[in-house]
């Protein structure tokens, strides 16, 4: 009955022409009724497929000459790293000194750990298990991601829609017809792939062991097939499914000044990000609408779609957002070790 009620919020979304319609319609729709407290699902090996599908998709963007593109800029993606490194951080450091009253019950331990990984800039899952391994309470960091995630995934390709960007950096993947044989060629590596990340216990098996997978084949200018437009959309539902169902009425009720503050604090962080990304546009040449959900806080299959959708320079946007993610999951826990350990050496 999810699925139904994705399926006719995306068919009314492609009706009313909203922006990316098959992700959008069934994350409002699913995030609106779970609220309300009906039992909405989210089947794992769906969420799976469905990143599994767009990973690969992306990857198909990223021809040769793509690639020399997207290497040759490698100054602006490290500065973008270090932007969302220091956002997150700023924005852990703003939720530690708010909610301190709040959170009173916390150890200052529990409540230096809790602000910080719920202010990274990374993935949801993984900044909750960082943050589980280090005492803080994980439905507030859940939580802050969540509603982070959402309101980027909602705001942003709506702004876009409004500044009527659509288009202006069509660039075109690296196979442009269906072929079945290559298609199902192409399910197997990019399955492989997948299976071997999952296996050495990587963040975001599906996402990124796909997408690694495409993109060494694109860049060797091996072309086998494009992805089927309705095996497209229908990952993009899946995805909104999965990001709806967090927003449980349980969800609603934890902590609702934290909530705000985390929905105040993300409306911000994408205002600083556009003005980041107009600098970055500047020095690059690259068009602002493409910096902007390059460097924007939101999750890396979301803006990538939304790029994909609205033809928005595909390959930098992913560029951007997996260096991004990977450079989160790598530094985050060190940077927040390093951090501890000088507080607790400046405390009396």
């Amino acid at each position: 009955m999810t699925l139904v009620l994705a399926f006719v919020a995306a068919r009314l979304c492609v009706w009313l022409h909203t922006p990316i319609p098959w992700m959008i319609g069934p994350l409002v729709a699913t995030a609106l009724a779970s609220v309300l407290g009906a039992p909405t699902a989210s089947w794992i090996p769906l969420r799976n497929a469905g990143q599994w599908v767009i990973a690969t998709a992306l990857g198909l963007y990223f021809t040769p000459a793509v690639g020399a593109a997207v290497v040759g800029l490698w100054w602006a993606i490290a500065l973008g790293i270090a932007w969302a490194l220091a956002l997150g951080f700023g924005f852990g450091a703003w939720l530690r000194r708010v909610h301190a009253t709040q959170l009173e019950h916390l150890s200052p331990e529990q409540l230096r750990s809790t602000t910080y990984f719920a202010g990274a800039i990374g993935g949801a899952s993984e900044m909750t298990l960082i943050a589980e391994r280090h005492g803080a309470r994980t439905d507030l960091v859940a939580a802050a991601h969540s509603l982070r995630v959402l309101l980027v995934t909602v705001t942003i390709p709506f702004a876009m829609q409004a500044w009527g960007v659509s288009g202006l950096d069509p660039t075109p993947p690296g196979a442009r017809e269906v072929q079945i044989g290559g298609l199902v060629l192409l399910g197997v590596l990019t399955l492989a792939g997948a299976l071997v990340m999952r296996q050495l216990g990587r963040a975001n098996p599906w996402f990124m062991g796909a997408l690694l997978v495409t993109m060494v084949l694109t860049l060797s200018g091996v072309t086998l097939s494009a992805i089927p437009p309705a095996l497209s959309a229908a990952a993009q539902l899946v995805i909104g499914v999965s990001l709806g169902v967090r927003f449980t009425p349980a969800f609603v009720h934890t902590a609702p000044r934290w909530l705000g503050s985390v929905a105040a604090a993300s409306l911000f962080m994408m205002s600083i990000c556009a003005g980041f990304a107009w600098l970055l546009s500047l020095a690059t040449g690259l068009h602002p609408a493409t910096m902007v959900l390059g460097t924007s806080p939101g999750g890396i299959a979301e803006m990538s779609i939304t790029a994909k959708v609205l033809q928005l320079g595909v390959p930098m946007v992913t560029a951007f957002q997996v260096c991004r993610l990977v450079a989160v999951l790598i530094l985050a826990e060190p940077v927040f070790r390093w951090w501890a350990a000088r507080q607790t050496a400046a405390s009396p």
